[in-house]
């Protein structure tokens, strides 16, 4: 199943994205959903108000997440041709939800940056309660895969040894378009202005979704709707000779395969 968060005349809306309409699911988001614990029953069978397909503006994935982790340094290639060793633990930090924007949204460039960067990332989304949980655990509690570009400021990630303030800058973190519960994660890439900067397979990931799940709950609570971006392959700007950046007006396609697709074109903050 392929289930989102649109925007509608009346307000947001949870939909199943099937092949000829989009069906609500009687929640204002997925969030909201995805708190129910029957929610993959209710998928399935929900026959609520259809929508056109060719007519659907898609929200960010889910619009307030809990908590939204991201992992750096997590694709085994790009780390040993980086000459360094493959890390022990994942390297963490956080986004706030305002950092969030939709699969086709305007991403916003951070004002007072002039490195802003793409990372494509594969998203996990998170189903149910869990805390402290086995690898079998965390698997179940997988809701399904979305696909997430964590465009960064580099200028700012780089003042300190925290990365956070170069991470969540307002409407820069396209999230989308659907969650797919059944997915099989392949190819891994991004385009900018129609260059392919960013091509890899999501199995070189060093900790894969149930590691990092289980990983995390050992920390705090991972509830429905929580969003862990996994870490981005190699072919960032920052790390070219010389560096690239985007800019405004920069087209920003991110795909995995079996996932979906993110399109998002940069716009200065106004």
């Amino acid at each position: 199943m392929k289930l989102a968060t649109i925007r509608t005349p009346s307000g947001t809306a949870a939909v199943r994205v099937d092949e000829d309409a989009a069906v609500g699911l009687g929640a204002v988001d997925l969030g909201a959903f995805l708190a129910r614990p029957d929610w993959r029953a209710a998928a399935q069978a929900a026959d609520g108000p259809r929508y056109d397909l060719a007519g659907l503006d898609y929200a960010p994935l889910v619009p307030n997440p809990e908590k939204i982790f991201c992992v750096g340094l997590n694709y085994r290639t790009h780390i040993l041709e980086m000459g360094r060793e493959l890390p022990e633990y994942p390297a963490l930090f956080a986004k706030f939800a305002r950092a969030l924007v939709g699969a086709y949204d305007p991403v916003v460039l951070p004002a007072g940056s002039g490195q802003v960067d793409w990372e494509a990332e594969l998203g996990v989304v998170v189903g149910a309660e869990v805390r402290h949980a086995t690898r079998e655990q965390a698997a179940t509690a997988i809701a399904g895969y979305t696909v997430v570009n964590d465009v960064t400021a580099r200028d700012f990630q780089y003042r300190s040894v925290e990365w956070l303030q170069g991470k969540t800058f307002e409407r820069s973190t396209p999230v989308g378009p659907w969650l797919v519960t059944d997915a099989e994660p392949g190819e891994i890439s991004c385009q900018v202005d129609g260059d392919t900067v960013q091509q890899a397979d999501t199995s070189d990931l060093v900790f894969d979704a149930a590691a990092l799940v289980s990983y995390i709950s050992r920390i705090i609570t991972l509830v429905p709707g929580d969003i862990i971006a996994t870490g981005t392959p190699g072919g960032v700007g920052h790390a070219r000779k010389p560096a690239r950046y985007l800019a405004e007006g920069s087209k920003l396609v991110t795909r995995i395969e079996g996932v979906g697709e993110l399109n998002n074109t940069l716009i200065k903050e106004r």
